[in-house]
């Protein structure tokens, strides 16, 4: 038998100052229950904390509810990731057929059009299917303070697609010179996990832009949604408590956490910021006007801003010089307070300038983890809100901002039944292209009691870009004018 300190000690840790890390998989009944009544923690074997760690009751309940969910939805993700298989397969085949009547009609005539194959350009996500525009928007030009995060959520957005899907996007419709796609290393679960492009606009200009894009949760990989609650956290000198999942996926290594020069002994993998970092180090040294951008949704904008967190702690000055902006959309929170404040003095110190997190109304993931004295995660820096009419404001913090409150239920019901509304009236009101889709509209149906789900899919975000005011993104991400100081005068209602 492996005695429990040695399990523990498999994983260096030796790297950060302090840690809690949750292993959901190892938790049984009776260690469960025990966690509960008992304040000494080291003991239970699905929680990894120094030697001697004790707790009180408040964080243990919370930590046990998040267990629990974690538990549950390891247990259905076989199924889940089938029926999302089932779905995106069936989705394919009527695109292909146009619709399910064209698709009857050819199955009585032998006409049928067979699904293309995964890794083809003509083969969309289930997440295309919600939003299935492609272009940028022409009336928004580059000069114009909506041009660098519409770009940044499109290309956000086209990150969920498969390579040839995304070149072809970033070529044939953007005009613009895809530079790489790439799936990157996970050394804690050893598997690829996290994947990201770049592509370049303007290239060899005073005015060449370079965009690094990750890709966010998938819909149906409940082990993605397990990161997304994870309480899990690695505490760094200076740095402060960050996210353990989304370290991880960015890169993080087991036995020696963040060197800054990456020494890759037992292959030659791709971990996420090792690799971006090499590349951009590289198209930025072609050219020295060149600045670059970085961006995500979802668990792909928690990996935005902790890209040049730690450009930051491995003191790049001279890359973090060159970063023109980090626009983040629907991103969960990635650390504590003294985060967010390393955070913030790099934006007072110009070395994160534009960094706008954009939150579409009632979108959950923004809202977990938990922002509260036992979690101790918290959002930072400049908030581009958007509330159900598009009409964009910068905050603080966005409304409701732990999302399961009992007071917030009945207003984020009513919004949502406006917003299946809006979903049929759209086009009529901004034109055909911001028509909806069948499936964005049968996914605000099913969730007409959960809101949150279809507010953090992509088309809203899409929507509150392409409409926001010319003078939102226009402060640079750190000037506080403007910006929502009373946050009962923001939450007293959803809908303005």
């Amino acid at each position: 038998m492996v005695d429990l300190g040695q399990e523990k000690m498999a994983c260096n840790k030796s790297f950060c100052s302090n840690y809690m890390l949750l292993s959901p998989e190892k938790a049984g009944l009776v260690d469960l229950v025990c966690f509960l009544f008992s304040s000494n923690i080291y003991n239970r074997k699905f929680v990894d904390v120094p030697k001697g760690t004790k707790m009180p009751f408040a964080p243990r309940w919370i930590i046990f509810l998040t267990v629990v969910a974690q538990i549950l939805l390891r247990l259905v993700a076989k199924p889940v990731a089938w029926l999302g298989n089932l779905l995106e397969q069936w989705l394919n085949l009527l695109h292909m057929n146009t619709n399910i009547f064209v698709l009857i009609y050819n199955l009585v005539t032998g006409q049928v059009i067979g699904i293309p194959d995964e890794t083809s350009a003509k083969y969309l996500s289930v997440l295309a299917f919600l939003d299935l525009r492609q272009d940028l928007d022409e009336n928004i030009a580059a000069g114009d303070s909506r041009y660098n995060p519409h770009l940044s959520i499109m290309a956000a957005k086209v990150a969920y697609e498969n390579k040839a899907f995304i070149e072809s996007t970033v070529t044939d419709h953007w005009k613009m010179d895809f530079v790489a796609f790439y799936d990157f290393w996970n050394d804690y679960q050893k598997k690829a996990t996290t994947q990201g492009f770049l592509f370049r606009k303007d290239e060899n200009t005073d005015t060449e832009t370079i965009v690094v894009a990750f890709r966010g949760t998938s819909p149906f990989d409940t082990l993605d949604w397990v990161s997304d609650v994870d309480l899990s956290w690695y505490e760094f000198p200076g740095l402060g408590k960050v996210h353990a999942g989304f370290l991880k996926a960015l890169g993080q290594q087991k036995l020696t956490g963040w060197p800054k020069n990456l020494i890759q002994i037992f292959g030659g993998h791709d971990y996420a910021y090792y690799t971006v970092r090499g590349k951009l180090k590289e198209l930025l040294k072609k050219n020295d006007k060149a600045k670059f951008i970085v961006t995500g949704h979802s668990l792909g904008g928690a990996l935005a801003i902790l890209f040049p967190a730690i450009l930051a702690y491995h003191g790049e000055t001279s890359m973090l010089e060159r970063l023109d902006g980090v626009y983040t959309f629907g991103q969960p929170r990635v650390g504590n307070e003294q985060f967010g404040k390393f955070m913030e003095d790099q934006i007072n110190n110009n070395l994160l300038p534009n960094y706008y997190r954009t939150v579409y109304c009632n979108d959950i993931v923004p809202r977990v983890p938990s922002d509260n004295s036992v979690t101790e995660f918290k959002h930072f820096g400049t908030c581009a809100y958007f509330n159900s009419f598009f009409k964009g404001k910068t905050v603080d913090e966005a409304p409701n901002k732990n999302y399961f409150s009992i007071l917030w239920l009945i207003p984020k019901i009513i919004n949502s039944i406006w917003e299946l509304i809006r979903s049929f009236i759209k086009g009529c009101v901004w034109g055909s292209d911001y028509k909806e889709t069948g499936l964005m509209q049968l996914l605000r149906v099913v969730c007409l009691l959960f809101g949150g789900v279809p507010a953090h899919c992509p088309p809203d975000y899409v929507d509150s870009t392409r409409l926001a005011s010319t003078e939102l993104y226009g402060t640079g991400g750190s000037s506080t004018e403007g910006k929502t100081k009373n946050k009962w005068a923001t939450e007293l209602d959803p809908l303005v």
